[in-house]
């Protein structure tokens, strides 16, 4: 049996969570236990990673002090980590039991938080321990207190080997079915190189120098692009205009990722095309560049498109009809 110890509170010499997780270790050490001692604050820069180490754990122990409000930032990023990037599979058959110390208020309630969080993490939540100290040499000298917390870390022991189940929670009941925080679908090897990537300060630093890079690049293409899609259809409907003797329209398509909108003036045997706004419109249209691309390429009709709703349009129908006629690209 092994069993991990994850450590969140800052270290100090006085903090009494230290000490009972000290007590709870040579007692589980008695018992044969192997026991891992993982201090949070000394892998605070690859907390990411840590959740790998449930791997091979039979149980862990949560430890952490309330010092002026909630469980700490490092218990609060570990726990963080293991909803982004732990093997959600081992964590159902992991058991977990919170161990809580305060120097101030709010010690139930920080064990409460670890309880609640490892069942929504889908794991097996233990009795825990939380109490409050005031002074630290008084609370060691207690025997009924180390009693205590001996007769704790046995239970821990006890539903472990036996694999003691418990009531359905809530917890999980909320889980699937009101909570909805979008995840990624990844493998467990998958989320393990992921963590790594991102407890890498150096990756970290050259993902976003390649990121300030990509975009510099795209603000060069896009400053192009703007001018190069001044000529987009133009020379394709030049090329099939037919002209219809006693007609004249004036047509302005908006087309969706083209700044510009696109003027098409015909007047009997002239016609006039060109980017730009223009007053005194017939018919106003809006599309997008992949429905204009089928019409130029023949798979689509401008009327097919208004009538299956691919391209909205505003004025004379008739008038509106009359663009497949002016522009009869075969399909």
């Amino acid at each position: 049996m092994k069993v991990n110890i994850y450590y969140g509170g800052r270290g100090v010499l006085d903090d009494p969570t230290l000490y009972v997780l000290n007590k709870m270790e040579e007692v589980l050490k008695e018992l044969r236990v192997s026991v891992e001692r993982i201090n949070i604050v000394e892998h605070k820069n690859e907390i990411t990673t840590l959740p790998q180490t449930l791997k091979d754990a039979d149980g862990i122990i949560l430890g952490t002090t309330v010092e002026w409000l909630g469980i700490g930032g490092y218990m609060q990023q570990f726990l963080d980590a293991c909803w982004l990037y732990a093997d959600k599979e081992k964590i159902k058959t992991t058991y977990m039991q919170p161990i809580v110390m305060s120097t101030t208020y709010g010690e139930r309630e920080g064990e409460l938080t670890l309880a609640n969080a490892w069942e929504i993490l889908g794991g097996l939540p233990c009795a825990g321990l939380s109490g409050y100290v005031e002074d630290l040499v008084n609370f060691e000298m207690n025997e009924e207190y180390n009693l205590i917390i001996e007769k704790k870390a046995e239970n821990l022991y006890r539903t472990i080997s036996q694999k003691l189940k418990s009531l359905p929670s809530s917890n999980q009941a909320v889980k699937q079915n009101v909570l909805r925080t979008t995840q990624m679908l990844l493998t467990p090897q998958e989320s393990e190189q992921l963590s790594k990537y991102v407890s890498d300060d150096s990756y970290v630093k050259k993902q976003k120098e390649d990121i300030e890079e990509l975009a510099s690049m795209f603000k060069d293409m896009l400053g192009k692009k703007d001018s190069d899609a001044e000529e987009l259809y133009i020379d394709d409907l030049k090329k099939v205009f037919q002209p219809e003797m006693d007609f004249s329209a004036r047509y302005l398509f908006m087309i969706d990722g083209i700044k510009k909108p696109l003027f098409i003036g015909v007047k009997r045997e002239k016609l006039d095309i060109h980017y730009g706004q223009e007053e005194d419109i017939d018919v106003l249209a809006r599309a997008t560049m992949n429905i204009m691309q089928n019409i130029i390429s023949g798979q689509m009709t401008f009327q097919r498109a208004f009538m299956m709703g691919q391209m909205t349009a505003k004025g004379n129908f008739k008038t509106l009809k009359m663009l497949d006629n002016l522009f009869p690209f075969s399909e």
